[in-house]
């Protein structure tokens, strides 16, 4: 298959190997540590978690470091982006011992959320700076292969990472603290891999950076550096196009996980045991729908085009979704997952592949951070919808209707607008 030579030229690549294990290792503490909070926040057995009570922590969680992200696109374009991976995870760490301290003191969960929301905070300078890292260490006739191997790999990383939290939780009891501590120990693992790269190697160039800004200047370089992105922006339409129609699809795809949330936990199984154990279930089959992403999607990017193959993957969603949701049963809410896992990572491959290609290097990094914002606040909003919308048990036709119709939106839109085959070996 082309794909698995392409792959298997890129794993000849020393840097691409290197910032790789930075990404593998990074995002399975990532996977820990999120099954952590989801299990503290959902299936504690003292909770009586309610799609109002998901929703209010999803905000807590993901709200207040999205206004971080400004500032990460903002200072990355001015930061060596390997320190910002080495000095990022090496703080993670030291806060997830926080975080498991203050669960085996039993703390009230205020305190709890603050802790955690200071661990995800800094994610989004390590995420952001991956992403904009990749066109260093690969050349553009390989940049869409690239993007489906190492954020994919990302994700599947961070999916296995989370299939060890549910193991080590299942045999630690009930406590949540050793989950934590093994998290920690993944992001000081990913702190020492990223010593493995030239401090330079990453960018930006010496003559793109300034002095690290004082606070005032800080804010003051923020608006003027998000303005200027977001002119940018607008410039590569392309682009623009694809964030706007994975903002939509990310909704969707928060939606959905509430509801499945809320099946796992009331309405397919009588304890709080059996549903985690069914929700780890889900997750590994929605990980071997991102693989699946990996093989098909450089293939279909070069045939299709980037925006054609994500208003496939949302004309799919749009069918799919209402048929194996309807029945609220375990069997094909499973087959839905592994197909919404494709075509999520798959336009998620060709989204970052735009991003990459039609923005220039000095904005990537500005780009990369709107980019995550949109991710979250469109979570967070999805998660709100939900609550209105859900009942306690999770079953909500009117949800799983208006997700569809947002999908068909999407695909109807993406193919009016899709242009012409994206190819890589000219740059517009």
């Amino acid at each position: 298959m082309p794909v698995v030579r392409d792959l298997r030229v890129l794993l000849r690549l020393r840097d691409f190997r290197r910032l790789l294990a930075v990404r593998l290792l990074s995002q399975s503490a990532d996977g820990v540590y999120q099954v952590a909070l989801a299990t503290h926040v959902v299936f504690s057995p003292e909770k009586q978690t309610s799609p109002a009570a998901i929703a209010s922590a999803m905000a807590v969680l993901l709200l207040p470091y999205s206004l971080v992200g400004p500032f990460a696109g903002v200072l990355l374009d001015r930061w060596r982006r390997r320190q910002v991976f080495l000095y990022g995870n090496l703080v993670r760490a030291v806060l997830a011992c926080g975080t498991a301290a203050l669960l085996l003191a039993s703390v009230p969960d205020w305190l709890f959320y603050a802790s955690a929301l200071s661990v995800t905070a800094v994610n989004r300078f390590v995420l952001a700076g991956l992403s904009a890292a990749l066109p260093r260490v690969v050349d553009e006739r390989r940049l869409v292969t690239a993007n489906a191997l190492s954020p994919t790999a990302g994700t599947l990383a961070a999916t296995a990472g989370g299939g060890l939290a549910f193991l080590v939780r299942f045999l630690s009891g009930e406590s949540d603290a050793p989950v934590v501590l093994l998290g920690a120990a993944l992001y000081l693992a990913g702190a020492l891999a990223s010593l493995r790269l030239s401090v330079d190697l990453l960018g930006p160039d010496r003559h793109e950076r300034q002095d690290h800004p004082r606070l005032g200047e800080a804010l003051a370089l923020t608006a003027r550096g998000m303005a200027a992105g977001l002119g940018h922006l607008r410039e590569r339409r392309e682009a623009a196009r694809a964030l706007t129609a994975m903002t939509v699809m990310r909704f969707c795809y928060g939606a959905l996980t509430v509801m499945l949330l809320m099946l796992c936990r009331y309405a397919w199984t009588d304890s709080e045991s059996e549903g985690l154990a069914l929700l780890g279930l889900a997750v590994g089959v929605s990980g071997a729908g991102f693989f699946a992403a990996a093989l098909v999607t450089p293939a279909a990017v070069r045939r299709w085009g980037t925006l054609r193959w994500m208003a496939m993957g949302a004309a799919a969603a749009a069918v799919l979704v209402p048929a194996l949701g309807a029945p609220f049963a375990p069997g094909p809410m499973l087959v839905a997952a592994f197909l919404l896992g494709l075509v999520t990572q798959g336009a998620k491959i060709a989204t970052d592949t735009e991003v990459q290609f039609r923005v220039d290097d000095a904005f990537r990094g500005r780009v990369f951070s709107v980019y995550d914002v949109l991710f979250n606040v469109a979570f967070v909003a999805a998660a709100a919808v939900s609550a209105w919308l859900l009942p306690a048990d999770g079953r909500s036709v009117p949800l799983l209707l208006g997700v569809a119709l947002l999908y068909g939106a999407v695909a109807v839109v993406l193919r009016r607008t899709g242009g012409a085959v994206f190819h890589v070996k000219h740059r517009p």
